[in-house]
């Protein structure tokens, strides 16, 4: 039957979600369609920290890379586009293939899950790391999610 798991082809990914000082970053599967947090890259000055991209990618071994595009509510590029595209230009020299996911809200829907699970119990403190790293989930997630069909 087409497009079950069977018959689909196992991916493995690793998503970015970039910002000026921290880039989260997930793993995420496509048999599984799901996604967790790896923790965050430096993003400074020079550029996105590489050397830790490079470990992650030779230790995960995606088949893809995914990105979440900073898009504003409207739908038009944000102040971070020329950013991202230098980003996704460092992205490139790994030689593989990049996809972008529009990311709107993704910070927001990060933290607002955080509060939940601490309200619960289940989570301590909520730094800005670990939002990050949550959004990067949720991007995975969408990436995932839209290739179910």
């Amino acid at each position: 039957m087409p497009g079950t798991p069977e018959t689909r082809s196992a991916e493995t990914i690793l998503a970015f979600d970039f910002g000026r000082r921290r880039i989260g970053v997930a793993v995420g599967q496509t048999i599984t369609a799901s996604a967790s947090p790896l923790g965050v890259i430096s993003n400074n000055a020079p550029g996105a920290d590489v050397e830790k991209i490079a470990v992650l990618i030779r230790e995960w071994r995606p088949d893809r890379l995914i990105v979440g595009l900073p898009l504003r509510a409207d739908g038009t590029p944000s102040e971070l586009q020329h950013e991202l595209d230098a980003f996704v230009a460092r992205l490139k020299t790994f030689s593989l293939p990049i996809e972008s996911v529009d990311e709107r809200y993704t910070s927001l829907e990060a933290e607002a899950q955080l509060r939940q699970a601490r309200a619960r119990g289940q989570r301590g403190r909520i730094s800005k790391q670990l939002i990050d790293s949550t959004a990067a989930v949720l991007i995975a997630e969408r990436y995932l999610a839209g290739r179910s069909d």
